[in-house]
């Protein structure tokens, strides 16, 4: 098996013609035989013991051609890319046959796909802001109240009528034309007053009522109604009010913190709260920073990528969802049934993702992940997930580990040869402005090489 051509068809797509020798394709052929052997029946002969010469007399050699040519092609094809010492991405191969024969073998060609060849901007001295992180009392006195609203509970108010922000039972009944309609009925119904949970004007009409006060209650529906026979009719509600309830909120004082935490006061349960808040809030400033650089080297680098690769990582990221779900209890199908999204949809918004990921790796593709670093990230994604890190190598190929842990390598490297300013608001990026005519545009493209040109003296 050899190489016997290659040719650039464009960007990124080359054409390698093979060529699997006289004798290696016989051998194959005997193979193909012996493979399929227990499946032929010749009449005279118990299946499978028919001699050979008599099988390729009947049938012929060419029988055989195909699957013969599918156990050589595999190695055929990885030793004629190795030969080329072409790139070439994992992907879909065209084929095209030139001639096979027992007597002269196989020329076969594939067209492949390889890495581009890019070209990318300066990726040290980068520059980016990271916003000081503050807490404000205000946010941690809203957390206060949100764990205060979760721990509430009802209580029953008989001293007065029903109010907005009250929960009521009722039962009620609607009426159209003074004929019941269907789903308009249902009994011990509990409403909040103003959430809007009912058509409008609903529950406005239930406020300064009193429990066991029967009343009934005039609304229209919405033009818009979902029910054909009720848009925009007008209707009568029955109802029956049995209970009117409050919501009580606990206390805010240390009780109250010894109940909802494992702090003794409440002095203490805020600053943790707020301590926690600030190393959000510092983590997220730091990912921002960090995202405008990776963002500047995606946007230095030029050449043409092939769509294969950004194929290959948006599969990829589908797939890790998938397993993420899959580690919920949950699948995707599942998933997109119940959001209401196409596969193709859904993978559509990992797009601007997969092609920052892919332009960046191939920014700093020089930087390779070391065993040390392949283990200690299977490690980290074993605890991650609560599994053995050998059920973990068993499920993410190390290849593609390799390339997530280069990527991690590449962005700490940048970081550190970064200049990042700390501020208290970042600037707002600007868009570029539109160029009047195309002599403006020269001479802005003047301008920038005397610039360019001083710089280096």
């Amino acid at each position: 098996m050899s190489l016997k051509e290659t040719k650039k068809l464009g960007a990124n797509r080359y054409e390698l013609e093979i060529v699997i020798d006289a004798q290696k394709f016989s051998e194959a052929i005997k193979e193909a035989y012996n493979q399929q052997k227990d499946k032929i029946n010749i009449p005279g002969f118990r299946k499978g013991k028919a001699p050979y010469a008599m099988v390729m007399k009947m049938y012929g050699e060419e029988a055989f051609f195909e699957e013969a040519l599918n156990i050589l092609y595999p190695d055929a094809v990885d030793e004629a890319i190795k030969e080329s010492g072409l790139k070439v991405i994992n992907d879909k191969m065209d084929f095209d046959m030139v001639s096979i024969s027992k007597e002269e073998g196989v020329d076969f060609k594939v067209a492949v796909t390889t890495y581009p060849e890019i070209e990318i901007g300066e990726y040290k001295g980068l520059k980016a802001e990271k916003v000081i992180a503050k807490v404000e009392d205000s946010e941690i006195e809203a957390q206060i109240k949100a764990m205060a609203e979760r721990n509430s509970r009802m209580v029953s108010v008989e001293d007065r009528a029903a109010a907005m922000g009250d929960s009521v039972v009722i039962d009620f009944e609607g009426f159209k034309d003074g004929v019941a309609f269907d789903g308009g009925k249902a009994e011990g119904h509990t409403l909040e007053l103003g959430s809007g949970a009912f058509i409008p004007g609903f529950e406005e009409q239930i406020v300064g009522k009193n429990i066991g006060d029967e009343f009934e209650i005039n609304v229209t529906f919405p033009e818009e109604y979902g029910a054909e026979d009720l848009a925009g009719k007008e209707v009568v509600f029955k109802i029956k009010l049995h209970e009117i309830k409050l919501r009580e909120l606990p206390e805010i004082d240390d009780e109250f913190a010894k109940d909802v935490s494992e702090f003794d006061t409440l002095n203490a349960l805020k600053a943790d709260l707020k301590e926690k808040a600030l190393a959000q809030k510092t983590k997220i400033a730091e990912e921002d920073a960090e995202n405008d650089l990776v963002q500047q080297i995606v946007d230095s680098i030029k050449g043409e990528i092939p769509e294969a690769m950004y194929e290959s990582r948006l599969n990829q990221s589908v797939e890790e969802f998938a397993y993420r779900l899959q580690m919920q209890g949950l699948d995707l199908q599942t998933y997109l049934k119940y959001s209401n999204t196409s596969m193709d949809d859904f993978k559509a918004t990992f797009r601007p993702q997969a092609e920052g990921q892919v332009k960046f790796r191939l920014a700093l593709e020089k930087i390779e992940a070391s065993e040390e670093d392949l283990n200690a990230r299977f490690e980290e994604m074993a605890k991650q997930y609560n599994m053995e890190v050998d059920a973990v190598k068993k499920a993410i190929p190390a290849e593609e580990l390799a390339k997530d842990v280069a990527v991690g390598k590449a962005i700490d490297l940048v970081k550190e040869n970064a200049v990042i300013t700390e501020v208290e608001k970042k600037t707002e990026k600007k868009a570029p402005a539109k160029k009047a005519s195309t002599a403006k545009k020269t001479t802005t493209k003047k301008t920038t090489a005397k610039k360019a040109e001083k710089t280096e003296e």
